[in-house]
Parts: structure tokens; sequence; C-alpha cells
């Protein structure tokens, strides 16, 4: 991820980036600064020849993570290769400009070592800015995670994958969580429900506006009748809170997404809503 910039030098200091806390550059910036005839190909034959030279903290390769989040910042991971790009710290350029042989190779690696140490001091000028923007660098990176999972039940053109039966088993699974009580809210709620709590023994409370398609009769399961209710909910001990895109009657022939709600405040929301109804009754 991109943090800060210097623009002194557009040249150089926008190509050094700040990534697991330490300043490095772009294994694809630094074959067209080095002008490698053949690209990245050049310093990674390099690198190899000569891997023996090169510490962990030297060089390495992004995450996937790591790739979308730069991406996401500057743009630049959107034309890289397939694969994840590599990067090198200060002392790995040091080290890589010792090996590559190209016309250019001390007059650049002189600009680049003067860029680093500009970008140095920049940062400890301006450590309350950089602390800032990482924060918020985080943040987009956690809102990109949640992202992510979300757009995991598409395939690549875009369609709902079909999950069918590993949907109802995703269901179990949360369900299994419970520890003293499951709360279960859908307006649809029929005795297909059972299958999938019968196992469980915990306190579980079932929300629903339909009188007529329940009739489980067992001591741990008591039926609310509710109809203030739009979406689908899972409740795990008023403390976990997941929305059903479908009803779960429909688990078996429906694809369905399953979100976790993280929000804070619309979590606590909805549990006074819960709360509330549950009082009345």
């Amino acid at each position: 991820m991109q943090e800060l910039l210097i623009k002194d030098n557009p040249n150089i200091e926008d190509k050094i980036y700040t990534i697991r806390g330490v300043q490095v550059m772009l294994d694809s910036d630094l074959a067209k600064l080095y002008e490698c005839t053949n690209g990245t190909k050049d310093i990674n034959k390099a690198v190899k020849r000569n891997i023996d030279r090169f510490d962990e903290d030297m060089y390495f390769q992004l995450t996937e993570a790591e790739t979308k989040s730069l991406w996401f910042q500057s743009g630049t991971a959107n034309s890289m290769s397939r694969t994840n790009p590599y990067v090198f710290t200060e002392s790995g350029v040091g080290m890589l400009s010792g090996i590559l042989h190209t016309p250019k190779a001390v007059e650049t690696s002189k600009a680049i070592m003067k860029a680093f140490v500009a970008m140095r001091h920049y940062i400890m000028d301006n450590s309350d800015i950089y602390k800032s923007i990482t924060n918020i660098n985080n943040t987009l990176i956690e809102h990109n995670n949640k992202f992510d999972y979300i757009f995991s039940k598409f395939n690549l053109n875009g369609k709902l994958l079909e999950i069918g039966d590993d949907n109802k088993e995703y269901i179990i699974n949360i369900f299994k969580e419970a520890k003293n009580e499951l709360i279960i809210i859908d307006s649809y709620l029929d005795d297909s429900i059972y299958s999938l709590i019968k196992d469980l023994d915990i306190n579980i409370i079932l929300i629903t506006s339909d009188k007529k398609k329940l009739t489980i009769n067992k001591k741990n399961i008591n039926i609310i009748y509710d109809n203030s209710f739009h979406d689908r909910y899972i409740i795990i001990d008023k403390d976990k809170c997941f929305m059903l895109g479908s009803s779960f009657n429909s688990l078996n022939n429906k694809t369905s997404t399953i979100i976790k709600i993280e929000d804070i405040f619309m979590k606590n929301k909805l549990l006074n809503i819960i709360n509330n109804s549950l009082v009345k009754r």
C-alpha cells in the first residue's frame, strides 16, 4: 500500500511504498529504472543467481491481500502480471544494484538510495500524518476483506455460486457456536427448521409470523409470533449476529448469502429490537 509520497522527484520517490512497515520498491519499477531489457525477468534471474546474498528483510513476494491493497491505493498493481510481485527494501535495492549489469546501474542506484533517504526523513518529520494515514489504510484493508468475503459468493462471471446442501451445513456450523441460546428469526419458518436444530441442547427461540407452519413441540424450543421482522437473522448468545439472504426453508433449492454483522452500532440496534420483542412476550 502506498502510504506516503514525496513530490520532489516523482520518477523515484513516488515508486517507494510502505509495506509491512518498511519502505520498498516493486520489481517492475526497478526493472524500468535499471532499463532491464527483459523487464522483471532480468531482475528475477539476477536474484536467483545470487539468492544467498538476499535475506528475508531485503526481498520478498507480496501476498494477494497486499497486492490488492497496493492496487486499491495507487492503481499500480492493476497492470502487473498474474503472479504477486516481488519487492525490494533499501538494502535489497543496494544488493541488486551490485549484481545487475546495465548501462544505468551505477547512476540509477545513487538516485534510488537518495530517494530512500529522503523518504525516511520525510516519514520522521511527519510521523503524526504517517500514523493517521496508516490507520486509514488499515481500515480500508479491513473493509476490502469484508467485501472479499461477500464477493467470494460469486464466480468469475459474476453469477451466484450454486451452493446447495453446503449452505445447510454452513448454517448448522453457525448454530453450533451457540453455548447457551440461539435465536432464529424468519417470517416464513416451518417445521423443516427442526432438522437444523434437533441436536442442539441449548435454549432455542424461533421468531416467525405464521402460526400455522410451526408445530414443533420440544422443551428447549420456544416459539414467538412477531411479524415486525422483514429479514432473516441468527443471534448467537446475544452476541454474534448473522443475516441470511433467503428463508431457512429455501436452503436446499436456493443460493443464499450469509453475512456476519460486524458493525457494532448495527449489531447493538438489532439486539435491542430483539430484546424488546422478547420482553413484550
